[in-house]
């Protein structure tokens, strides 16, 4: 099971290495809903080293990262130094209701809880505006497991995956349309070639 201190700490551990190895697959997806959104203001849920969503967006677009490991919003400092960025969780965002036009979940909310997975979503919802969109990372398929030595890293790892099936139902609950979806190969596996993520993007309702 996800241990939320455990995420932190070991995302804390990792620091640059985390950044160094993934690369910024899923590009297409999320270029195609910040084109779709239009947006203003960006929230970047789970924002790690501000890669690759805080360091695409434009000078006219006000992109705010928010990360649970404090190592990683340093590196994102680094890399984005005028994005605000704050420590905190997904399941309890602090922002204000349709504060943002975009929320992008990209590879973060597959290291919440399962059971929190839904009150992510509802955040997401709350935070945005009527007609906003939202993008998230998920697993084809349900699956949790923990590797104790990520990225070789010596770092322990846990996630928990919902699966695409169950997300678009809590999506739907939270009060969005679903759009479109995109098959995504595991950018950290180059031996794989099978696409065991998605990404979906969904329209707020309203």
């Amino acid at each position: 099971m996800v241990e939320k201190r455990a995420v932190r700490r070991a995302y804390d551990e990792l620091g640059a290495s985390y950044g160094a190895q993934r690369d910024s697959g899923g590009l297409t997806a999320l270029d195609a809903v910040l084109d779709a959104a239009d947006p203003d203001r960006v929230l970047d849920a789970g924002c790690g080293p501000g890669r690759p969503v805080l360091r695409r967006l434009d000078a006219a677009t006000t992109a705010v990262g928010l990360d649970i490991s404090r190592e990683q919003l340093r590196l994102a400092a680094e890399h984005v130094p005028d994005a605000p960025l704050l420590q905190g969780d997904m399941t309890r965002l602090p922002f204000a209701d349709d504060a943002f036009d975009a929320v992008v979940a990209y590879w973060s909310l597959i290291h919440v809880p399962l059971g929190e997975h839904g009150a992510v979503l509802d955040e997401f919802a709350r935070v945005l505006r009527p007609g906003g969109r939202t993008l998230v990372c998920e697993g084809r398929e349900e699956w949790t497991g923990t590797n104790p030595d990520w990225l070789d890293a010596n770092v322990e790892m846990s996630w928990e995956m919902a699966g695409v099936e169950a997300t678009r139902g809590q999506l739907r609950t939270a009060g969005f349309t679903v759009e479109r979806e995109w098959g995504a190969a595991d950018s950290l596996d180059d031996d794989d070639e099978s696409e065991p993520w998605v990404f979906i993007e969904a329209r707020l309702n309203g």
